[in-house]
């Protein structure tokens, strides 16, 4: 095939294999990915959170240190998009389906259904449920993003590299990264972007099915998923042979409409003050208990430690195996901002409208489960939003605005993924042909569906967990490689330079 690479038809074929696997013993594939990550999050489940700690360090380290006025790309570069058409773009990328998810899900389970330190139901459980959330998805999960990003952006328009994983380790494997090591990294990190973005589909494919039954009775199968699936892959197809200025810039900004529009009537139809006091309390506990929560392993609370490896563990394997795809595509449309800049608006504004977001839908399902207006509890997690707007004035016309909002995150997830799966496959070529993004678009259908028939959502979160791992070490090794080259970069350029005072500038150029 043009352009592939030997990472494409390593990658291809086992990929091949898996879905394989999962269509002719799904039984089977479901027993080996949950023992396998048991096993992980049982025996590793401190690695992950010390690494993904390290990892939000090193980006404050980048924002506050000098080296935050290096650019990604040459000194004189500016931006391909405007500020706030790059800030949809990447939150697009990197949040996509799961905010629509687990927005009002989360937050009720743990409130109603199993609580992170106390009993359930309790006033305890709401503070704790909003707390954990806002932990969950904020500037832990962004910081796994940036790094990826921030070391893929400054290689590749700073230094010239192609748009792989394995030209952000030049300063620490060198020569090796032409050869097998740089190879298998690769090859790991497509198998990763496969894995993550093919879950996402799932939880997108299997909450469009759950919205479709609580509102018209549509029967919730695998059979139903997988005509959802199939659609949804005409439609981000075309919209991935449109090209990533068309079809994706303009997504990202419809996404950014359907988001706010949705989240502005739940706010105003569902418990506002309550929504609004529970956002100011959540950010204080927040950031009071930052460094406890990202440390919180729970060594002797066998029920706590069940709880953290189910939600803590599984969402920091989802971010790190979703980066290398998140990261590429960020890197892609980050080209002239600074470091400091970079590095304050990916982690600072994707996590504070995740704030907004969960303080609206979580805050309003809490306060209907609180009242006793609906047991949004006993519904099935996909079915939890649609239960909620079911509440409020004009439910069914929200109901399907949250199902358009879902389908257009499947399709900004899939047409992302697509994109940087070729770029990643083609040596990183930054505008990989459309043949090669369509057998990506296949591949990614093909993993989204064997999963679900192999066990559903358990088996998407078995396998994200898996995934994860070895990139990990990755993304450690980046982190090593950037700030090497970093502080090579900075000597180069010399200490920073002091303006000079604004009586001084103006007289000079009065004698000019």
């Amino acid at each position: 095939m043009k352009q592939a690479t030997s990472v494409f038809y390593i990658a291809a074929a086992i990929l091949v294999v898996l879905v394989g696997i999962g269509v002719l013993a799904p039984d089977k594939l479901e027993s080996m990915t949950a023992y396998v990550q048991a096993l992980l999050t049982d025996t590793f489940g401190w690695y992950y959170l010390i690494a993904v700690t390290a990892f939000v360090a090193i980006c404050i380290y980048l924002l506050l240190s000098p080296l935050g006025r290096i650019k990604l790309g040459k000194q004189d570069d500016v931006p391909d998009y405007s500020r706030p058409t790059w800030i949809a773009m990447l939150f697009s990328a990197g949040v996509g389906i799961g905010l629509v998810f687990y927005g009002a899900y989360e937050p009720l389970n743990h409130y109603a259904v199993s609580a992170p330190t106390g009993d359930v139901g309790t006033d305890q459980a709401v503070r704790d449920s909003m707390q954990y959330t806002f932990f969950h998805w904020s500037i832990h999960a962004w910081a796994v993003y940036g790094l990826v990003a921030m070391s893929l952006a400054y290689f590749m328009f700073r230094k010239g590299q192609p748009a792989l994983i394995s030209s952000t380790l030049i300063p620490v494997l060198g020569r090796h990264t032409r050869g097998p090591i740089g190879k298998t990294i690769d090859i790991i990190a497509v198998l990763a972007t496969v894995i993550g973005v093919a879950t996402s589909l799932g939880f997108g494919a299997v909450q469009i099915n759950g919205g479709l039954s609580y509102l018209f009775g549509i029967p919730s199968n695998i059979f139903t998923q997988f005509i959802i699936i199939i659609v949804v892959t005409f439609m981000f197809m075309a919209s991935a042979l449109s090209g990533l200025d068309k079809g994706m810039k303009l997504l990202s900004n419809v996404n950014m409409i359907l988001a706010a529009a949705l989240c502005a009537m739940v706010f105003i139809f569902g418990s506002t003050l309550f929504t609004l006091n529970l956002f100011t309390d959540t950010i204080g506990r927040y950031l009071q208990n930052f460094i406890n929560m990202s440390f919180r392993i729970s060594p002797v609370n066998p029920q706590n430690r069940e709880w953290i490896n189910t939600w803590t563990i599984f969402y920091w394997a989802w971010w790190i195996s979703w980066s290398p795809f998140v990261g590429i595509f960020i890197a892609r449309v980050s080209k002239g901002r600074t470091i400091r800049e970079f590095v304050a608006y990916v982690l600072l504004a994707p996590s504070l409208i995740s704030f907004i977001w969960f303080s609206v839908f979580g805050g309003s399902a809490i306060a209907l489960e609180r009242s006793g207006r609906a047991a949004l509890s006993q519904l099935a997690p996909e079915e939890t939003l649609f239960g909620m707007l079911a509440n409020f004035p004009f439910g069914m016309a929200l109901s399907i605005l949250a199902i358009g909002l879902i389908a257009v995150f499947f399709v900004t997830s899939a047409d992302s993924g697509t994109f940087v799966l070729g770029m990643m496959a083609t040596g990183g070529s930054q505008n990989p042909n459309n043949v090669l993004k369509a057998v990506w678009g296949i591949m990614l259908t093909a993993m989204a569906l064997v999963l679900l028939y192999s066990g559903g959502l358990q088996a998407l979160q078995n396998m994200m967990i898996i995934s994860a791992f070895p990139f990990s070490f990755i993304i450690m090794m980046m982190a090593v490689s950037l700030i090497r080259a970093l502080n090579q970069d900075s000597q180069e350029m010399g200490p920073t330079k002091r303006r000079a005072p604004k009586k001084e500038a103006t007289k000079a150029g009065s004698q000019i």
